[in-house]
């Protein structure tokens, strides 16, 4: 019998590629194949890999931005372009396989694309929502969209009053995503959050598969009786994981490459002494808040390994640190590493991180504390997460003028790597999600529910 062959269409964002790869890869190992499908631009940054995925495909379309998309453009008109001409490329390239008799089982598709959604349905195949960040937000935003939308929305006017949803923790206004506030920018953000919610509930059994796991999230993921939650997480390099296949060291793309010998400086570290910063591909620090992060290094005093784009948003600033040579003694400043290869080293001791899922997943994954700095989105939720429901980590807290001043950051750098009563809860605790995520995607955990979907989905199709 010939394996079921599965659709993936992501958004062409970093993080997004990254655990919709990984996904991919784990719908090989329970049998299936899989065509893997994103933007041209996006298909551009990944790395090709010497010795493919036996099962593994890709598929490519344009999203209008072939040749890269900049800050400047509008955001609204390009995810309009991305629906338009996503939607003629997949429905083009979903009719061609059926007549090559190669017919979809099914279509994964990653958040902020539920139109994927409606040309699966279009064609009659079934349709599945990964969604890639905590399932703690994906119920935020179902909450926001039913019947919670007044009382979310008046936190604005009350800052210090919890807002209390079932099934998560108590939240305050500056725990919410971002999208959810009066300073959201973007504008497309949550009618798209809404229409995910309005496909899902017009299917008969409504399924999202998310990057999470039981242990980590057992109250979010049963929250909502409207749809089943099965967890598929976390979407870790196995390598870095489970351990089954070793040479899954990467996730498959990387904006660049770099080759300045960081691992080798980490080697000569003691265990568990170096602060390793980094905030993604889209924050964008001021040179301001970079300064004040670079004092409160200095004043730790503690080797630190600290990721500093040269190209993007946080190179645009007025000229170098004014404190660089003084770094420089101390600590080693990248411009691209290995995120998951650099926080699985023994020497690394703490996490500065704006808390981006797939950050915050790889520190519990590697059982690396963290000082939390979140920026926009998911990232205040997921930072709440850390700070006061796992109790991995601390967050910082900006002052007035949104700035984190040095002397706030060191307070939470010792917090977490001094030798405190604190600091010692959360190294335990990071210890403990980290057994409990390698836990998770034994074959009796994650892999068994997934090898159970894609059976159910197979047979569905027969």
């Amino acid at each position: 019998m010939a394996p079921p062959h599965f659709l993936l269409v992501t958004f062409p964002g970093q993080g997004h590629i990254n655990p919709s790869l990984q996904f991919a890869k784990r719908l090989v190992r329970v049998g299936a194949h899989v065509t893997f499908a994103t933007a041209i631009r996006a298909r551009h940054r990944m790395e090709e890999s010497k010795s493919p995925l036996k099962g593994l495909s890709f598929a490519s379309f344009s999203d209008g931005y072939d040749g890269g998309y900049n800050d400047g453009d509008d955001v609204e008109v390009y995810m309009d372009e991305l629906q338009r001409r996503g939607s003629e490329t997949l429905s083009d390239l979903i009719a061609s396989n059926h007549e090559d008799s190669r017919r979809f089982s099914g279509v994964f598709y990653t958040t902020l694309l539920p139109w994927v959604a409606e040309v699966a349905h279009s064609h009659g195949i079934p349709s599945t929502l990964v969604w890639i960040q905590p399932a703690t937000v994906l119920d935020f935003y179902y909450y926001y969209f039913h019947g919670y939308g007044d009382l979310i929305r008046s936190t604005g006017d009350n800052p210090s009053v919890p807002i209390q949803l079932p099934g998560l923790p108590p939240l305050m206004a500056c725990d919410i995503p971002s999208f959810c506030t009066a300073k959201n920018e973007y504008n497309f953000s949550l009618p798209l959050f809404q229409r995910h919610f309005e496909v899902l509930l017009k299917e008969a059994n409504p399924r999202i598969l998310a990057n999470t796991f039981d242990a980590l999230e057992p109250d979010a993921i049963r929250a909502i009786d409207k749809f089943e939650v099965i967890g598929i997480g976390p979407l870790i390099p196995s390598a870095f994981l489970d351990g089954q296949d070793p040479s899954d060291t990467s996730f498959g793309g990387d904006l660049f490459k770099s080759t300045c010998g960081y691992i080798e400086w980490l080697d000569t570290k003691p265990t568990a002494s170096v602060i390793y910063l980094s905030f993604g591909s889209i924050s964008m620090l001021s040179k301001v808040q970079k300064e004040e992060m670079a004092r409160a290094l200095l004043e730790t005093g503690r080797p630190f390994l600290w990721v500093i784009r040269e190209s993007g948003k946080e190179d645009r600033d007025e000229g170098r640190l004014s404190l660089k040579e003084e770094l420089e003694k101390l600590g080693m400043m990248v411009p691209w590493c290995s995120q998951v290869e650099v926080l699985s080293h023994p020497s690394v001791g703490c996490f500065v991180t704006h808390c981006g899922w797939n950050s915050t997943s790889e520190s519990l994954v590697c059982g690396v504390p963290m000082v939390a700095f979140p920026q926009w989105s998911d990232q205040q939720t997921n930072a709440k997460l850390v700070a006061d429901v796992w109790r991995t980590g601390v967050k910082m807290t900006p002052n007035e003028q949104g700035l984190v001043e040095s002397g706030e950051m060191r307070r939470c750098l010792e917090l977490v790597v001094g030798d405190g009563e604190k600091g010692e809860e959360m190294r335990r605790n990071a210890k403990k999600f980290r057994d409990l995520a390698r836990e998770a995607v034994k074959e009796g955990g994650v892999l068994k529910n997934l090898r159970a979907f894609v059976d159910e989905v197979r047979q569905a199709s027969e």
